[in-house]
């Protein structure tokens, strides 16, 4: 672990980041490396993270081997050989990404981890830097001042910094307070199961790769956790109950039926999934801007993502990481310039996480398409080589930290030719 730079002499105040999450952990974490003493509010009892696996692209591994945290979270993971698509009907392979390939072309490796070890990874990490960490800390209010920002918090007590970070997660107080915008829902819903790696070994899975089955509808995700011992298990479809407008919707009945027709690796691992709860699958619409005043939207308070890339967690420690880089860029003996700090921040991250969003959207499209289009989507995915990297380049690669380093955009896969 890399050791924290010494505080600037010009910075005694405590910098607050709201939630405690892993975008919020990662945050405080980058802030305290750079000689800030950062204050964690989380409003639970005790921290912790629910759910199950997660995907860390190369563009989040090489912050995790800047911060010197690599090692322990390979240690806990596992680095998967093959990325594969299927076809969740039939089981075809369409298109295969090589991972190892995919490292030396970044530098970095692609890692799966659960999501559990991560956020306890950057607990961890944070306590040993001497980040201050409260729960039981609800935020309900921000207000400004004259020197920064306030917090209000729900027994009546208030925080005040020269920077607070909101990293509240997707139904974040300081996004409903300072943006107004709502959620906006996919129709579609996701159960998870993380489970050992026996009760799967029957069931064709491919233990050494990350394995996505895409059909109509619904799609299906496979990978091992935790060194191999564990398998995780991802299922999202389209819920009629949404799309019909009823509220009670993604119940387990329409779990079994979204999977009755895939092939029998995928039927064979619905029977394993949780059943007592599921996830609406939610994102909200870009912004253009994240800051106000002296505060900072992070995370999923900023750009919530659709999953299809798996980067939402990716991009709030991305984000943790560029804005304790322009602390780094904008401090001088007096302390950082915090407006040049975040004006940098907000120049840098907001298009890229627009990209995202709007590229998660429509993968999420090109994934569940039917019929004549899902035989024209496959056609063209299987024509893909396993070493094109047109639609990772943009994202996978070196971290942005001004506009101009932006890669250029990828081109959009056609679904002109005639299926296979």
């Amino acid at each position: 672990m890399n050791p924290a730079t010494p505080a600037p002499s010009g910075t005694p105040d405590v910098i607050v980041v709201v939630g405690g999450g892993i975008g919020g952990l990662g945050t405080a974490y980058a802030l305290t490396r750079q000689g800030l003493r950062v204050r964690v509010l989380e409003r639970a009892e005790e921290f912790g993270e629910v759910g199950a696996g997660i995907q860390l692209a190369p563009n989040c591994t090489r912050v995790l081997d800047e911060y010197g945290l690599l090692d322990e979270a390979k240690s806990l993971g596992v680095l998967p050989e093959n990325m594969v698509m299927r076809d969740a009907l039939d089981g075809r392979e369409l298109p295969r990404l090589d991972l190892r390939d995919l490292e030396r072309r970044y530098g970095f490796p692609y890692l799966v981890i659960h999501r559990s070890d991560l956020h306890g990874l950057f607990l961890r990490a944070c306590r040993a830097a001497g980040a201050e960490l409260l729960t039981d800390r609800t935020v309900v209010a921000y207000e400004h001042t004259d020197g920064g920002a306030r917090v209000r918090l729900a027994d009546g007590r208030t925080e005040e910094a020269p920077l607070v970070v909101a990293a509240d997660g997707l139904h974040s107080v300081a996004r409903r307070q300072l943006v107004g915008d709502d959620v906006v829902s996919s129709g579609y819903v996701a159960y998870r199961a993380a489970v050992p790696i026996d009760a799967v070994r029957g069931n064709g899975v491919a233990e050494q790769d990350v394995t996505v089955h895409v059909g109509p509808r619904c799609h299906f995700v496979q990978y091992a956790l935790r060194g191999g011992v564990m398998f995780n298990q991802v299922a999202v479809f389209e819920s009629p109950k949404a799309v019909a407008g009823q509220e009670d919707w993604g119940t387990p009945d329409e779990l079994d039926a979204a999977f009755d027709a895939t092939c029998d690796t995928v039927r064979k691992g619905i029977p394993l999934m949780w059943r007592d709860r599921w996830w609406q699958m939610l994102d909200r619409d870009p912004v253009e801007t994240w800051v106000h005043g002296r505060v900072a939207l992070l995370g999923d308070a900023a750009h919530p993502p659709l999953q299809y890339m798996a980067q939402g967690a990716v991009m709030a420690i991305e984000d943790g990481w560029v804005l304790a880089r322009h602390v780094s860029r904008h401090t001088s003996p007096d302390g950082p310039d915090w407006d040049a700090v975040l004006a940098s921040y907000e120049a840098v991250r907001v298009e890229h996480c627009r990209r995202v969003q709007s590229t998660a959207r429509a993968w999420g499209e090109l994934w569940h398409l039917d019929g004549e289009r899902r035989l024209r989507r496959n056609a063209v995915l299987r024509e893909r080589d396993v070493h094109d990297y047109g639609f990772t380049d943009w994202v996978y690669g070196r971290t942005a930290l001004t506009p101009d380093e932006e890669p250029a955009m990828f081109t959009p896969i056609p679904l002109s030719p005639t299926p296979a």
